[in-house]
């Protein structure tokens, strides 16, 4: 979508507002341990090391990110300055896919993850993704939120069903729904979570 003038000096002048912080720190080695504690509570069959491993990789991939995103700012400040091309990376979608595909070179056999979208149909609140990790076999719901958008590179976890600042829904749920309106077809959302447009298979990024 092409920035109007009147939106360009607004950004400008955001910027000019926000002035330069400093990257957010690396974790505290407790914030670690909290986090792999509730991963390992979210079931009976999940493995301690998977969960205890799950939690360092989640922090530890948030500080890189936030480094290689060039993360100064808060988070909406920073979305407008890759918007406007001056930082390369840090919209919430791009944590998400980011924090997801790192997760999944775990290969864990205990713990699934997912992606979810909050205020997807809300035109008074921007849209904001997700990675989510669950027990195995469990669904999103059931799962902790890891969100590193929401602070701007601070890592924010917590029980979906508690996370009472969004309200989230499963990604390939709000994709399918979106392209139904956008092409004006049946959109097939299979059990295995795969989008089907006709016999064609959509796979979003």
């Amino acid at each position: 979508m092409a920035v109007t003038r009147r939106q360009m000096v607004q950004g400008l002048a955001l910027l000019a507002l926000a002035g330069c912080g400093a990257p957010p720190p690396p974790a505290e080695a407790d914030e670690v341990a909290r986090l792999a504690a509730a991963i390992s509570a979210l079931g009976p069959d999940v493995d301690r090391e998977e969960a205890a491993r799950a939690a360092r990789v989640s922090f530890a991939h948030t500080h890189a990110l936030a480094l290689e995103y060039q993360i100064t700012d808060p988070p909406l400040i920073h979305n407008t300055k890759v918007n406007m091309g001056l930082k390369p990376r840090g919209l919430c979608w791009h944590w998400a896919r980011d924090m997801e595909h790192r997760l999944k070179q775990e290969e864990f056999k205990t713990l699934d993850l997912h992606r979810a979208v909050a205020n997807a149909d809300n035109a008074f609140r921007l849209e904001h993704s997700t990675a989510i990790v669950s027990a195995k076999g469990a669904p999103y719901e059931a799962g902790i939120v890891l969100d590193p958008w929401r602070k701007g590179g601070r890592l924010t976890w917590a029980s979906v069903r508690e996370d009472t600042a969004y309200d989230w829904q499963a990604r390939n749920e709000v994709i399918a729904r979106k392209l139904e309106r956008a092409h004006g077809q049946i959109v097939t959302l299979t059990d295995d979570q795969r989008i089907l447009m006709g016999v064609v298979e959509f796979v979003p990024e």
